[in-house]
C-alpha cells in the first residue's frame, strides 16, 4: 500500500504551486477591488454627466487593464498544476475540487472577459447606461471567478458536500449545495473580495496622493482620492469583520490552525478567558514559547465569542490525535483487504466504521512506507504515533507570524483610510502633506496583507491538501528533482518578468496621469490653477 514519493520532490511541487499563487495574487486583488471602485466613479457620471466622472473612469481603467491581463496570464498556470503536479491530489478529489473550477472557466471567466473588452472598447459604441451595466457586468463576473474559486478551496480547509468511495479510491459528491454553502468559503469569499477592495482603495488613493503632493491632475485627484478613502473605510470594516467570522469558524473546523495561529501550547482549564499573545517566540522543539506578551482576558471572547469556552492547545490537540492515527490505521489495513476483495464484507464494515479518520492512517505511512500498516507491532506504534501526530500540526512560527503581520497591516490602513476619508471630506487633504506622504508610502500594504493571509490559511492547513482526508506528501505526482527543479526555475522567472511588465507599466502610466502628454505636464500647462487642470479627452489606446 505504499504511496511514498519523494520528499524532495514534494517539497519542490509544494514551494512552486506557492510561488504560482503568491505570484498571482499580487494580480487578483487588485483586479477584485478596482472593478467596483471604476463601477462606482462611472455611475457618478451617468448620474450627473459629469465629464470628470468619465475622464476618471478611463483613466483607472487604463490601470484595472494593464493589471487584469497580466494577472489572466499568470492565472491560467495554476489550474493545469493540480494535474501535473499534484496527480493523487487531482485524483481523489477531482470529481469535487474541479466542479466549482469548471463553473468558474464556464461561467465567471467568460462572462469577465467578454465584458472587458466592450468596457475598454465600447465607450463611442454603446449608450452611457449600456455602459454602465457593462463595467457592473464586469465586476460581478470578476468576483464571482473568486466565488468558485473560494469554493473549491473551501472543501480543502474544511471537506463538505463529498464521500469517500473505497471501490474507486475517490472522494464523489454527496451534496452540491453543502458544498457551495461551506461556511469556510463563503466567510473566506467575503474576506477575499473586501480585501480586495482594500487594494484597490489603496491604489487609487495613493496614486491620487501623488497628484496632489505633486500638484497635478488635482481635480481628478480629489475626487478619486475621496471616493477610493471612503471605499477603503468601509472595506477595512467588512475585512476585520470578515476576518472574526473566519477565526471564529476554524475553531470548530480546524482547531490546529488556530492553536498554531495563536501559539497556544497548553490547554488552561482554570482560567476564565484565556490571554491573546501580541509577541511570542514559538520553539515547536520544546513545546513551549520562549517569550510571549500576551493581553489577559482577550483570546477567548475573540474567538468563541464567549468568555467560558476552553480553546485546545498544541500539546492536548497532539495527544487527541493518537486515537485517530490508531482508528485511520485500522481503516486503512481494513480497505487494503477490501480492494483485495470486494466481497469481503466485514472489512468494508471495519473500514465504514473507522473511515472519519482514513486519513490519519493515510499520514502514519510516511512512518511505515515499507510495510504493510497491519503489521505494525506493540513495539514500534508509540514511535509512529509521536511523530505522526506531531505532524498533525503546522508550522507554528511561520502561522503565528503570517497572521499578526498580516492584522498588523490591516489595522492601519484602516486607520490611515479613516483619517483620510475625514480630512477628504473637510476638503483640506493639500493642508497635510504627511498624511500624503503617508498614503503614498503605504501603497504596499495590502499586497503585503494579502499574501500573508494567504500564508495564514494555506500553512495552518498542513499537513494536509484535504483537511484530515488527504495529507500533502503523497499528493503530489512522481516526478524527478530535476524536472521539478527546472519547472521552478522556468516558473519563477517567467512570473517574476509578469511582476517586472506590470511595475513599469504601472508606473509609467500612472506617472503619465490622464492627460495627453507631449514633453511637458499638461496640467501646468493652462487650466492648473485653482485645482481646474486640463484634461485632454482620454484614450484607452492612447500610449
Amino acid at each position: 500500500m505504499s504511496m511514498m514519493i519523494d520528499p524532495t520532490v514534494v517539497d519542490l511541487s509544494r514551494l512552486q504551486f506557492a510561488l504560482t499563487a503568491l505570484y498571482h495574487f499580487l494580480f487578483v486583488p487588485l483586479t477584485l477591488g478596482m472593478t467596483f471602485i471604476l463601477a462606482t466613479m462611472e455611475t457618478v457620471y451617468v448620474i450627473t454627466g459629469k465629464q470628470i466622472y468619465k475622464e476618471m473612469t478611463q483613466f483607472w481603467g487604463k490601470l484595472f487593464g494593464i493589471n487584469f491581463a497580466l494577472g489572466v496570464a499568470t492565472g491560467l498556470t495554476m489550474e493545469f498544476e493540480f494535474g501535473t503536479n499534484w496527480s493523487m491530489y487531482s485524483h481523489f478529489v477531482g470529481d469535487i475540487f474541479g466542479t466549482p473550477l469548471a463553473i468558474e472557466g464556464l461561467m465567471a471567466f467568460f462572462m469577465e472577459s467578454t465584458f472587458v473588452g466592450v468596457m475598454f472598447f465600447g465607450w463611442d459604441r454603446i449608450s452611457a447606461k449600456a455602459h454602465l451595466v457593462v463595467t457592473y457586468l464586469v465586476a460581478l463576473g470578476s468576483n464571482l471567478s473568486a466565488l468558485w474559486i473560494l469554493i473549491a478551496n473551501g472543501f480543502m480547509q474544511d471537506p463538505r458536500g463529498g464521500t469517500f468511495d473505497p471501490n474507486t479510491m475517490r472522494m464523489q459528491f454527496s451534496n452540491f449545495v453543502d458544498l457551495i454553502f461551506n461556511v469556510d468559503a463563503q466567510a473566506k469569499f467575503v474576506h477575499t473580495s473586501l480585501a480586495g477592495f482594500v487594494t484597490g482603495s489603496m491604489f487609487v488613493m495613493a496614486v491620487s496622493a501623488y497628484y496632489l503632493l505633486t500638484k497635478r491632475h488635482q481635480d481628478l485627484a480629489r475626487r478619486s482620492f475621496r471616493i477610493a478613502t471612503l471605499f477603503g473605510v468601509i472595506s477595512s470594516i467588512g475585512v476585520v469583520t470578515l476576518g472574526d467570522a473566519l477565526g471564529f469558524i476554524d475553531v470548530n473546523a480546524q482547531p490546529t490552525k488556530v492553536a498554531a495561529m495563536e501559539a497556544i501550547w497548553n490547554t488552561d482549564r482554570n482560567t476564565v478567558s484565556a490571554p491573546w499573545n501580541l509577541i511570542a517566540f514559538p520553539s515547536e522543539s520544546q513545546g513551549r514559547n520562549l517569550f510571549e506578551i500576551g493581553i489577559p482576558y482577550v483570546l477567548t471572547p475573540l474567538l468563541t465569542h464567549t468568555e467560558t469556552r476552553v480553546i485546545p492547545g498544541i500539546n492536548q490537540l497532539v495527544q487527541d490525535a493518537k486515537p485517530r492515527i490508531v482508528s485511520g490505521i485500522q481503516a486503512m489495513v481494513a480497505l487494503e483487504a477490501y480492494n483485495k476483495d470486494h466481497a469481503d464484507t466485514q472489512a468494508l464494515a471495519v473500514f465504514k466504521a473507522n473511515e472519519k479518520d482514513m486519513g490519519f492512517g493515510f499520514l502514519a505511512m510516511q512512518y511505515a512506507p515499507d510495510q504493510d500498516l497491519k503489521n505494525i507491532n506493540t513495539t514500534n506504534l508509540p514511535s509512529i504515533l509521536d511523530k505522526t501526530a506531531k505532524d498533525t500540526i503546522p508550522n507554528v512560527w511561520v502561522e503565528f507570524w503570517a497572521f499578526r503581520l498580516m492584522v498588523a497591516a490591516g489595522f492601519f490602513m484602516l486607520g490611515l483610510f479613516a483619517f483620510a476619508a475625514y480630512h477628504s471630506l473637510k476638503n483640506e487633504m493639500e493642508k497635510h502633506p504627511v498624511l500624503l506622504k503617508m498614503a503614498l508610502w503605504s501603497l504596499p500594504l495590502p499586497w503585503i496583507a494579502s499574501e500573508f493571509g494567504w500564508i495564514t490559511a494555506e500553512n495552518g492547513r498542513q499537513p494536509w491538501t484535504v483537511y484530515n482526508w488527504l495529507p500533502t506528501f503523497i499528493s503530489a505526482s512522481s516526478h524527478t528533482i530535476g524536472y521539478m527543479a527546472f519547472s521552478l526555475v522556468g516558473f519563477t522567472l517567467l512570473y517574476s518578468s509578469f511582476i517586472a511588465a506590470e511595475l513599469y507599466l504601472m508606473f509609467k502610466y500612472a506617472r503619465l496621469g490622464p492627460t495627453a502628454h507631449h514633453g511637458h505636464d499638461a496640467a501646468a500647462a493652462g487650466g492648473g490653477m485653482a485645482g481646474q487642470p486640463a484634461f485632454a479627452k482620454p484614450s484607452m489606446d492612447r500610449k
